[in-house]
């Protein structure tokens, strides 16, 4: 299924990634101990401004701040859409 979703200006659609489920040690973590994800994939780039050309590309996987963006829903899959000035690296 294509992404009809087009991010205006310097905007950026982000896929976040899950978040972890069990420690490194084996112990599993419960969904109220869980922590937002701070990590995911570009899906779909806006094209900036006259100010601003876009760094990053779709298929990047980045870093952004923990409450960084606005939650979307859309088919099925949670998204988030932010300024480009909200991601924090590119990985």
């Amino acid at each position: 299924m294509a992404l009809k979703i087009q991010p205006l200006s310097d905007r950026v659609l982000v896929q976040p990634q899950e978040a972890e489920t069990k420690t490194a040690s084996g112990i599993y973590i419960p969904d109220s101990a869980k922590e937002k994800p701070q990590q995911g994939k570009v899906v779909a780039v806006g094209k900036g401004n006259k100010d601003h050309d876009m760094t990053v590309k779709v298929g990047d996987i980045v870093l952004y701040g923990k409450y960084s963006g606005s939650e979307l829903k859309y088919g099925g899959n949670d998204y988030l859409i932010m300024r480009e000035e909200d991601i924090l690296a590119i990985i």
